[in-house]
């Protein structure tokens, strides 16, 4: 018998196991577009969750606290999520992958130093939304969106691992020399770092030549 979304969620609600709602395939739950509100309770093998077009407004430090071994990534793409409590993320030690995009959050949560992929992109997160050196120590972060969010700085320092800085469709308006560069040592590059987006904004890159001489290549962006 096949369910609709409704029929599922009234079996999710009366305490059934998630995958009768959602589709479990090996470590993986795909929960999308069953018009949830919450986060359902997870299979605690579950690597991969998946919980896209859904109607989920806030992610809960108990959505996920007994999930502590195995998961590696979360889509979220396209909720209605508004908040996500501070160290939701901080007890899943595997954690490698968080997509949030598409979603209205205000404050980007701290984040495990396991992170490779963080696209948090068309949210509301501001200049104020991004805690201070909060990509520092991850020293596996490859890839980092944070297209259209309003944010009007580069939120540095940014891992040597980065290959993949999107910050197009925000408030930026000035680079210092030292963004991406150390001015202390000449010989520093960066080999990683090879797709920096900064189109969209309201920076001149050509003001400041000195700060892309240690990348492969010059940002995309206004250069007049």
């Amino acid at each position: 018998v096949k369910l609709n979304a409704s029929q599922k969620k009234v079996l999710l609600l009366v305490g059934l196991p998630v995958c009768l709602l959602c589709t479990c395939l090996g470590g993986s739950v795909y929960c999308d577009d069953l018009k949830l509100d919450s986060v359902p309770p997870l299979p605690k093998d579950t690597t991969h969750f998946y919980a896209r077009y859904n109607r989920i407004t806030k992610i809960s430090k108990s959505d996920f606290a007994n999930m502590s071994t195995c998961l590696k990534k979360i889509d979220l793409t396209a909720n209605e999520i508004t908040s996500i409590e501070d160290r939701t993320f901080m007890g899943l030690p595997e954690l490698e992958e968080l997509i949030i995009r598409e979603n209205h959050i205000s404050q980007l949560p701290t984040l495990p130093e396991t992170m490779t992929l963080i696209d948090a992109s068309h949210n509301n997160i501001g200049s104020k939304g991004i805690h201070k050196e909060a990509f520092k120590d991850m020293t596996g972060l490859q890839f980092l969106y944070l297209t259209d969010n309003n944010i009007d700085y580069v939120p540095v320092p940014l891992p040597d691992s980065l290959r993949s800085l999107h910050l197009q469709g925000n408030n930026i308006q000035m680079m210092h020399e030292d963004t991406f560069c150390n001015l202390n040592d000449f010989n520093y590059i960066r080999n990683a770092l090879e797709d920096i987006r900064l189109d969209g904004n309201p920076i001149n890159l050509s003001k400041t030549p000195q700060a892309y001489v240690c990348l492969p290549r010059i940002p995309v962006g206004n250069l007049i």
